[in-house]
């Protein structure tokens, strides 16, 4: 019995390195891959997307999208999204099942609420217990109805707007999927839709529905922002390339700037400037990281890092207003912070 269950484990082994050296790619960025598939769903023709991320998340959006009608395969190196345009969703024949996607869930709320459709949400153990008040607050006041039978939990039935109107909303706590919800649910409705963010967030919707060709204002006042979206665009079939996740890329980063002998370079990396502050601060501290071949990408910002040992690291303090912009970094900055002089303070946590 024991032999056959030793034959069933797989053995890994792992030993210090003598340097990391070469060009590497990194997953794709999970925010911007959900984005796209569903901005392809929204124009009217076909979209082409490169380096989609494969993940379980992912394949949430792909199947709900299917779900609603949406035409959607992989073709050799790409994805192929056949838009139904701005409320062109038909009534699914079963539940949506977001399995452990709240992104899907959120962001496919919003396409839906300002449809004449109903659509039934539900997800896995882990994504039933948390509620959706949060999303279900602003899209109701498109007029959308919302029913669940566990306090704002899934499974949810929405029954979709057939008269939406615009709405103005203040968003109460920073959250890049409320906003992204409400900007999409604006998009099927006559007249123009505001989210007013009183801290920046995660801004991938906005830019890659501006790259596809809808109307976005953006007016800053202060450290706040308020976003307008003009309703029923006509969207343009693109074709889109997924960077590499930043959050991702700080493992290869940190292992390059420890290890000695190391020079590595990471293609593709998006680096958005709400998601940066991971890199801005390593070079704070003195790691030898180049930033090369910038260009932009769908209305991202892209680029090469080159990234070579750094022995001489010294602590920092990083400030409270940048944890937003390297919020999933700080694990791995504590590592990088351990191997550097002095004392590193991250406030804002």
């Amino acid at each position: 019995i024991l032999k056959k269950m030793t034959e069933c484990f797989q053995t890994i082994l792992s030993k210090r390195s003598s340097g990391l050296k070469g060009q590497i790619y990194i997953p794709s960025d999970k925010s911007i891959s959900h984005r796209a598939l569903i901005m392809g769903s929204l124009a009217i023709g076909k979209t082409s997307i490169f380096r989609l991320l494969e993940s379980d998340d992912i394949f949430k959006t792909v199947n709900g999208l299917k779900a609603l009608g949406v035409d959607i395969y992989k073709e050799s190196d790409k994805w192929c999204v056949h838009g139904v345009g701005v409320g062109g969703f038909c009534e699914p024949e079963n539940i949506i099942d977001c399995g452990n996607s709240g992104t899907s869930v959120r962001l496919l709320m919003g396409l839906v609420s300002t449809c004449p459709i109903k659509v039934t949400f539900t997800g896995d153990d882990s994504l039933r217990k948390r509620p959706m008040d949060r999303v279900i607050n602003p899209l109701s006041e498109f007029g959308a109805i919302f029913s669940s039978n566990h306090d704002s939990k899934l499974p949810i039935n929405v029954i979709g707007s057939n008269d939406p109107i615009p709405i103005n909303y203040n968003l109460q706590i920073p959250s890049a999927q409320v906003k992204s919800a409400i900007l999409l649910a604006g998009l099927n409705v006559r007249g123009k839709t505001t989210v007013l963010e009183n801290e920046p967030t995660r801004d991938h919707t906005e830019k890659m529905l501006k790259f596809l060709g809808a109307k976005i204002q953006i007016k800053k006042k202060g450290s706040s922002n308020n976003i307008s979206v003009n309703g029923f665009p006509k969207l343009n079939p693109g074709i889109i390339s997924v960077p590499g996740d930043i959050s991702s890329a700080s493992f290869p980063i940190a292992l390059a700037c420890m290890i000695p002998n190391s020079e590595l370079i990471i293609k593709s990396v998006g680096l958005n400037p709400l998601r940066d502050g991971f890199v801005e601060t390593l070079i704070e501290m003195g790691a030898n990281i180049k930033i090369q071949n910038k260009n932009f990408e769908a209305g991202e910002l892209v680029a090469d890092l080159h990234v070579c040992y750094s022995p001489n690291l010294v602590g920092v303090e990083v400030p409270k207003d940048r944890s937003a912009r390297m919020i999933d970094e700080y694990p791995i900055l504590s590592i990088l912070a351990a191997t550097a002089t002095g004392p590193t303070i991250m406030k804002g946590i």
